[in-house]
Order: C-alpha cells, then sequence, then structure tokens
C-alpha cells in the first residue's frame, strides 16, 4: 500500500512525474513478486474528486503476466481518458497466489464494493486463510445480510462493508444532531474512525491475516493477526507512507535502510486518515506471538537481512547429519542444492562442512610428529569441501500441456544437470533442498535426473523439519495426504500391522467435531509417535525414489531444535510440530484428518 502524504502536485515537481505513487506500486508488486502468482490487482482512490467524477479505480488480470498486463492498461486508460484514472493519492496492490479455494479473475484481489457516498466505498486485500469461514458466514447471514460467495474474503469484504456502513450512518446521524446538515458529506468524512470498523469485526476472525482497506473517502488500513502468524512492515516520512509484507521491498523500493522500516506488531493496525496523518492502534489483544517460521525458510524473498542469516543457520544446523549420512567422508563427496531457494542454506552447510574438515586436517597434521614435511602438510591442507552446481531448471520446459504419462515424463526433465561435476561411483552427492512438501518433484524428477551422474550415494537435505501437518493459515499445505511425511507414516503403521491406529485417530477425531474448537485436540500426532524422526526419513527416501533407480539414497531433515536455534523470533512451526496456534487449525486437522479417512475406505484401499 501507498499513501501520498502531500498534494499530488508536489510529486510532478519533486519527481518530474504524475504517476510517482503508481511507479512506486509496480516496484514494490514486482520485487515482492515470488513465484507461481496466478494473477494481480491494484486500486486506486482520488481524493477531493469533483461530483460527476470517479474517484475510486481498480485494475485486476489473471496470468504469469499479470503484473504488467495490469499496469499496461492503467497507463493506457490514463492515455486515452481526460480525467486522469489510477492518478491518486492511495494505491493497493496485491500479488495472487491462492493457497486454498477457487482461482479465477474475480477471485483476484483487491475485492471492492461500490456506493454514492465515497465513505462507503471499501477495496480490501489481504494474505490470509481463515479457519472459521462456516461460522463467519452463519454470523453474516443472521445479521440480514445475504452473502452472495462462500469464500473469506468474499466475506470478508460484506463484514466490513456492513460495519462502514454502520460507521457512516451513526456519524450522519452526529452531523444532523449538531446542525451540520449542510455539510454532512465533509463532517462523515473527516470522522471516520476505522478502528472502530475493525474491532467490530477483527474478532470473529480465526486464522493467520494481513488485511488491508482503502475506503472512497481517502481512509486506509493494514491490519495484522495477534499471533503474528503473516508478516507485516510499514515505512512512512513526510511525503508517504508504504507498508508490505515484506521488508526489504521496502527498503528497495523507496531507497531506505533496514532500520527505518518497522514491523507492523501482532494484533495492530496501521491506520492512515484521509488527511495524510497516521497511527499505529491496537484492534486485537496480542496473543502468544506465533510468526511463521516457513516465510523464513521459503516463502519470503531471501533479500531480508535477518532471513540471509538465518537460512545460513538452516544450512549449518544440518551439516552434522549430512556428514554423518556420507560416513564422514567429506572428501570424496560432492555438495549442491536444489533448487535455488536452498542457495543459502547451501552456503551455510558448505561453511559448516569446511569447518569440520579444518578440524580433520588440525588433527592429522598434529598426528604428523615435531617435524612433518612440508609435502605431508600441504596434502593435508589441500583437502576441502566440493561445491558444485550440479542441477540446473529449464525454465523453459512447461509441462501443463501435456497429460498422463506424456507429462510425467516432461516433468522428468524439469531439471538438467551438470555432467563431470560427480565420479561416477566413487563420490557421494549432497544436494540441500529447502523443504520437502509432497516429494513429486523428487521421484518424478531430481532422483532420476541426478541418478544420471551414478554416484556412489545420493543424500537430500532438507533445511526444514519434516512437513507432518497441513497450514491452514495461507501456505499451499492445506490436505494431510499430500504430504510426504505423513503418507510415510501412514505406510510404516500399515507395514507394522498397526491399522487399528488410523482407525482410532478417525474415531477420536469424528468424537470431537461437534465440540468447540477451542475443546478439540491434535490427535494426528499419535501416528507419528510410534516412529522415530529416522524411521519416517527412511520410509520417505524409499517412496521418493523411482522403482527403477539403483543408487543408495538417503533423506535428512532439519531437527526441530535446529530449526528453533536458526529462527529463534518466529516460533510457528506447526507444519512440523502440530502446535496450532489457533483453535481453528486443531479443527481443521482433525476435519483434514477424517476427510483422508473416508476417502480411503471409500476408494477401497488402505486407510
Amino acid at each position: 500500500m501507498i499513501r501520498l502524504r502531500k498534494p499530488l502536485d508536489f510529486y510532478q515537481q519533486q519527481y518530474g512525474s504524475a504517476t510517482y505513487g503508481l511507479d512506486k506500486m509496480y516496484l514494490l508488486m514486482e520485487k515482492q513478486r515470488n513465484r507461481g502468482q496466478e494473477g494481480a490487482g491494484i486500486a486506486c482512490v482520488k481524493l477531493n474528486a469533483e461530483p460527476g467524477k470517479d474517484f475510486m479505480f481498480r485494475e485486476r488480470a489473471e496470468g504469469s503476466s499479470a503484473i504488467q498486463d495490469v499496469f499496461a492498461s492503467v497507463h493506457r486508460q490514463i492515455t486515452e481518458s481526460d480525467d486522469n484514472p489510477f492518478i491518486g493519492e492511495l494505491y493497493m496492490g496485491h500479488l495472487r497466489y491462492s493457497t486454498t479455494g477457487r482461482s479465477g479473475l474475480s477471485y483476484v484481489h483487491p475485492f471492492m464494493r461500490r456506493n454514492n457516498f465515497r465513505s462507503r466505498n471499501l477495496a480490501v486485500c489481504g494474505n490470509f486463510n481463515l479457519t472459521n469461514i462456516d461460522t463467519l458466514f452463519e454470523m453474516i447471514a443472521a445479521s440480514g445480510q445475504h452473502p452472495r460467495h462462500g469464500s473469506d474474503t468474499f466475506l470478508l469484504l460484506e463484514q466490513l462493508g456492513h460495519r462502514l456502513d454502520m460507521e457512516t450512518e451513526k456519524l450522519y446521524h452526529q452531523a444532523r444532531w449538531l446542525g451540520n446538515s449542510t455539510d454532512i458529506t465533509s463532517y462523515i468524512e473527516d470522522n471516520i474512525q476505522i478502528e472502530n470498523i475493525l474491532r467490530e469485526s477483527a474478532p470473529y476472525w480465526d486464522g493467520g491475516f494481513v488485511i488491508c482497506g482503502l475506503t472512497g473517502s481517502g481512509e486506509s488500513f493494514m491490519l495484522r493477526d495477534p499471533w503474528g502468524i503473516r508478516p507485516a512492515f510499514y515505512y512512512i516520512d513526510e511525503n508517504v507512507a508504504v507498508s508490505a509484507s515484506e521488508r526489504p521491498v521496502i527498503q528497495t523500493a523507496m531507497n531506505v535502510q533496514e532500520a527505518d522500516v518497522h514491523e507492523l506488531e501482532p494484533g495492530c493496525a496501521l491506520v492512515v486518515s484521509k488527511n495524510g496523518s497516521y497511527r499505529v492502534s491496537r484492534i486485537l489483544p496480542a496473543s502468544e506471538k506465533k510468526a511463521c517460521s516457513f516465510e523464513r525458510i521459503y516463502f519470503s524473498r531471501g533479500g531480508d537481512a535477518d532471513i540471509y542469516q538465518e537460512r545460513k543457520a538452516l544450512g549449518r544446523n544440518v551439516a552434522k547429519k549430512a556428514i554423518d549420512a556420507v560416513d564422514g567422508d567429506i572428501e570424496n563427496t560432492v555438495v549442491s542444492f536444489i533448487p535455488n531457494t536452498a542457495e543459502v542454506a547451501f552456503y551455510g552447510l558448505t561453511e559448516a562442512m569446511n569447518e569440520h574438515l579444518n578440524t580433520l586436517k588440525a588433527k592429522r597434521i598434529a598426528n604428523l610428529g615435531a617435524s612433518p614435511r612440508l609435502s605431508e602438510i600441504e596434502k593435508i591442507l589441500s583437502a576441502q569441501v566440493r561445491a558444485e552446481k550440479v542441477a540446473i531448471k529449464d525454465v523453459k520446459l512447461r509441462t501443463f500441456i501435456s497429460e498422463g504419462t506424456l507429462r510425467d515424463d516432461l516433468a522428468a526433465h524439469v531439471y538438467d544437470v551438470s555432467y563431470g561435476t560427480v565420479r561416477a561411483g566413487k563420490d557421494n552427492l549432497i544436494v540441500i533442498d529447502d523443504s520437502i512438501v509432497r516429494g513429486t518433484t523428487l521421484k518424478q524428477s531430481v532422483v532420476r535426473i541426478l541418478s544420471r551422474l551414478r554416484p556412489k550415494r545420493l543424500v537430500i537435505v532438507s533445511s526444514a523439519p519434516q512437513i507432518r501437518y497441513p497450514d491452514f493459515y495461507g501456505i499451499d499445505m492445506s490436505t494431510l495426504d499430500s504430504l510426504i511425511a505423513f503418507k510415510a507414516a501412514v505406510e510404516l503403521t500399515i507395514e507394522s500391522g498397526r491399522e487399528h491406529i488410523l482407525t482410532d485417530v478417525y474415531e477420536k477425531c469424528m468424537a470431537q467435531a461437534e465440540l468447540p474448537a477451542t475443546e478439540q485436540k491434535n490427535h494426528v500426532c499419535e501416528i507419528y509417535s510410534q516412529f522415530t524422526d529416522e524411521q519416517i526419513s527412511n520410509k520417505i527416501a524409499e517412496l521418493i525414489t523411482p522403482e527403477d533407480i539403483e543408487i543408495d539414497v538417503r533423506i535428512v531433515f532439519q531437527s526441530l531444535e535446529g530449526l528453533r536455534a536458526a529462527c529463534p523470533e518466529h516460533t510457528g512451526d506447526w507444519y512440523f510440530s502440530g502446535r496450532y496456534p489457533t483453535p481453528g487449525g486443531i479443527r481443521m486437522l482433525s476435519k483434514a484428518y477424517t476427510d483422508f479417512y473416508q476417502h480411503k475406505k471409500t476408494n477401497g484401499g488402505h486407510a
């Protein structure tokens, strides 16, 4: 979000462009584009528009070129119109990466509701999933409204819009009572308290969220969930107020230092009024902070100073397991990474392996005695960790146009290898990944393509722990049976003749289905508790190794302790531990398990 805090003429004179705010919004969106975005949209509010002139604008597009398409359309409209659409004081932009629910242009943010009163117009967007949509739907319907859609974004728009209507109605009657009947519009717009709207709405939301909004009269807000699950940052100076979900994006776009960008506290809202003044207001009581650790491992861009160091630490913390997986034979091991998002963890891994090797070198030199030959010392010192870029992603290859076995065959060629980097049959190959979620890419592409190098042993290292539980707060891991760690635990349960445990867990989940979310418990953990981490890792290695691959494949995962040491301020680790920060998370987990169990039984397979 961008709020220009001075008249538009100032930016024309200062920067030589009437599109200063629009250009900054484009830069922010491009810099925050991470991966796989399926749509983009922007909204703009023009202050002090004359009656008969539009004051609120929106443009959205789908596809991988959505950002360019949106801004091309906007600039075309500016060129073709005398009314200067999209040249205003307030901007809000969003990149959509759907994690659950439906896709399509109508689901691309921002969402907008229109009204002839400027103060009742509202555009919202956000990064979130709510776990209690059904309850929210029933509440809105019970208030007399008629929700037309069941998605969380539509429901938030309905709920916030209803509260905005009530706030403006209250101010309307106040103005009449005070005798301001000739200038009611200004009274309403000058006295709206966005906090009132948020405090009446947000307590009903269960989930991780950063919700942003613009009103047609010039109010804007950004609200963060009370657990701090989703990240939010802002920068304000005398000319502009900027907010985004990632700190380095603001640093780059505004050319400011890390210390100039502030993190929005959990449960608080940054509110900018029509007159450009701002405040940070507490909307919800702060809960125990559970900032998402997966944002640090993978989802956020790695340019943030803290995230960079944390990802290096993740690589360092898994180094001992990686060394043990090759029986300590560092000198006959090649180390690499796949995909590029694991590159920073790779640096930490190789640094730690070099430190381990240096310790071995020192011991070997000490064992040479009091008068070692120079050649002996040089030979020992020449040993080093062999780091190579072994895997190369073919970004041109697309598999969506094919089906069936042909698609699988194409998927196996998404990556290519650097031939000659590994001595066939002699070298081990360690490849670090940022995380292993479903294992599909590993089985269909990575393991198969790396096996062409014929390493003595292939070790896949995950800088994240085993992902055992779905996410329900906005990252794309919302089903149990798609998680490779869950599949491994289920397979081990069946193989050990304890399939009744799967049924026991199902019955416990069903028994608590009607209980309030606050009284439900995580029973899925009982499936995992039967086995050690190593047993599950070994089964995962078996599951992701194609049957026709003969090389020795092993999987090494980060420990929970290693994760917490690397990311001490981001304790939201429910993906790995099952400790969901909100009651809705446990409720959704139980439902996910019952859905899995019933689907398996219905299809005649093992449950």
